[in-house]
């Protein structure tokens, strides 16, 4: 690859992979495409992305395969099928795993990919939404080996505002589970504080630009408790099963490490009634029906 630029692989093209992929071609990179769903493909194919029969075969094409998918077995399924990552002719030097996954099921296929194929792997789960995807201003938290960090760094360049190495493989995943508990907790407080703000009569709209700078101030307070007082959810930004699927993920870590964690299991309660109604393909911050009583 010397003198070259490395040639880009992409499994998995929902919301966050169709950004991430369009922003890549925006900024020079050839970029080779498989997804599970191929109508998802033309999404990215009228912007130069090259069409490829399976993740083989993208890894045949690539140097570096970047793979955001739905949960650990989708890894595992991309990688180890096979018609997977570690059946390619080409071997690809790097996996960058975007998804969010497990950590030790990480580490373990991690080992298993390196040991049979000589491929390394970095986990970088993200954070920050489709928008951030498709501007490259996303938050990414890494795991791997500091010369494959290195190696990596002028993608993440092109796809995140942060991205912080966290330790070896398996420490982005861990730091995604603390997050997506943030995340998942904090979703749930926007809307109880919107239907509490509507409740009491006050100007409930008003309140982020209120409280903007103060200690309650947040990210979430800007954005997402702003999204559910319009009750602005089409299209989705992200889906309640995703963010249930992770809040489940951090109550399994948490009792693993030996843990109580009340507010994160109240938070994926609320999650688990409100995808049980039928809503697994709402958006996230939808979740303020539930306090309506119209999240059937």
């Amino acid at each position: 690859m010397t003198g070259a630029r490395p040639r880009l692989g992409f499994v998995g093209i929902g919301l966050m992979g169709e950004g991430m992929t369009r922003r890549l071609l925006d900024r020079g990179w050839t970029v080779t495409v498989w997804n599970q769903e191929p109508e998802r493909l033309d999404m990215v194919i009228p912007h130069g992305a090259v069409a490829a029969a399976s993740p083989a075969a993208v890894a045949d094409a690539s140097d570096f395969v970047l793979m955001c998918v739905l949960h650990t077995e989708a890894v595992r399924r991309c990688v180890f099928a096979p018609d997977g990552i570690a059946a390619a002719q080409n071997k690809p030097r790097i996996v960058i795993d975007l998804s969010t996954a497990d950590p030790e099921a990480t580490r373990e296929m991690a080992m298993r990919l390196r040991t049979e194929t000589g491929t390394s792997w970095v986990d970088a789960p993200i954070s920050g939404g489709p928008g951030a995807a498709r501007q490259g201003t996303m938050t990414i938290m890494a795991g791997g080996e500091p010369s494959d960090i290195e190696a990596i760094q002028p993608i993440m360049d092109d796809l995140a505002a942060n991205f912080t190495p966290m330790g070896p493989v398996g420490a982005g995943q861990t730091t995604k589970i603390i997050n997506q508990a943030i995340v998942g907790t904090g979703y749930v407080l926007m809307a109880e504080a919107v239907v509490l703000a509507e409740a009491a009569g006050i100007a409930a709209e008003r309140l982020p630009q209120c409280l903007a700078g103060g200690a309650a101030d947040s990210v979430l307070l800007q954005t997402i408790y702003r999204q559910m007082k319009a009750r602005d959810f089409a299209p989705p930004k992200g889906y309640a099963r995703q963010l249930l699927k992770d809040l489940k993920a951090v109550v399994d870590f948490e009792r693993t490490a030996g843990l109580s964690l009340p507010i994160v299991e109240t938070a994926c309660d609320r999650y688990a009634a409100y995808v049980g109604k039928g809503n697994e393909m709402e958006d996230s911050a939808s979740i303020v029906r539930l306090y309506e009583g119209t999240g059937s």
